[in-house]
């Protein structure tokens, strides 16, 4: 006798005369129905939707930087002359380069009064400070203004990522214009190295820093200093690192097939406590009647 492949079929079928349908099991029904497209929009909003995983560990995330780091810098001082403003560079490598013009504009502000400098250049990755000043002019003012406002204070690559929030631009907008016009002002910066992967692999290396700040009239045995702004950084040896994830597929349909699952046996259980209680309840009152 040749061997019955249907007995192996663990879904067995009741005829449909053996079923009653119910108009508590139609609106139990429904409301699972409608109940399941909720959850299943939502994993499908999830699986389509990127996840931003963040770590902390200590390296040097950009080793082929050749130990440099790209600065942007953009601020307005609307008191002083574009001849007098200037831009130098110092830290503990030795380098001191006064007067830097390497990639940099001056645009005057006021009719002539004020000067905003725009420039990009670059430091070492070791303690060290640059500082807008008038040391590279050829002669000294009495009297330099070095009231400012930063528009820009970047460090490495820009960051076209919504969805992290950080201190890529801690200084942008910093407003010094009603300070003590012979005052220095001091801006200390950590630097914390910041890299980006997407989901492709590909990685952008840029930095987030903090800052703290103070404003000050400097003296010597000489009289008093010529004042300058000064940003004075150093690294942190942490990293902040950013990944792009998406949800895996299997996980996905492991997620629609347990809401499929759990909605139909919570559903049913729901419908057959509803349905034997009605039948008991009808039953007490044929007893009553009789």
């Amino acid at each position: 006798m040749p061997f019955d492949l249907r007995r192996l079929d663990i879904y067995r079928k009741v005829p449909k005369d053996l079923t009653q349908p119910t108009y508590t099991g139609a609106f139990i029904s429904i409301c699972c129905c409608v109940f399941m497209l909720f959850l299943f929009l939502s994993e499908l909003t999830g699986f389509i939707a990127t996840e931003i995983v963040n770590e902390l560990y200590v390296d040097d995330p950009d080793k082929d930087s050749g130990g440099k780091i790209d600065v942007s810098l953009n601020i307005s001082l609307p008191n002083l002359h574009c001849d007098l403003v200037g831009l130098d560079i110092q830290d503990e490598m030795g380098r001191h380069e006064v007067g830097h013009i390497d990639n940099s504009m001056k645009i005057a502000l006021n009719n002539g009064q004020g000067c905003r400098f725009e420039g990009e250049f670059s430091i070492n990755k070791v303690p060290g400070n640059f500082h807008v000043s008038t040391h590279s002019a050829t002669a000294q003012p009495q009297n330099p203004d070095m009231t400012h406002l930063i528009h820009k204070l970047a460090f490495g690559e820009k960051l076209q990522v919504h969805t992290v929030q950080g201190a890529f631009n801690a200084l942008g907008g910093a407003n010094r214009l009603e300070s003590n016009a012979l005052a220095s002002h001091d801006y200390i910066l950590k630097i914390v190295p910041t890299v980006y992967e997407d989901l492709a692999g590909r990685q952008k290396f840029s930095y987030q820093y903090t800052v703290a700040n103070k404003e000050y009239v400097a003296y010597s045995h000489t009289g008093r200093i010529i004042p300058a702004i000064w940003f004075r950084y150093d690294l942190s040896p942490i990293t902040v690192k950013y990944t792009e994830r998406r949800q895996p597929l299997y996980r996905f349909i492991t997620s629609i097939c347990a809401i499929i699952g759990g909605t139909f046996t919570v559903a049913g259980i729901i419908d057959s406590c509803i349905f034997t209680a009605s039948e008991a309840w009808k039953k007490i009152q044929l007893g009553k009647l009789s």
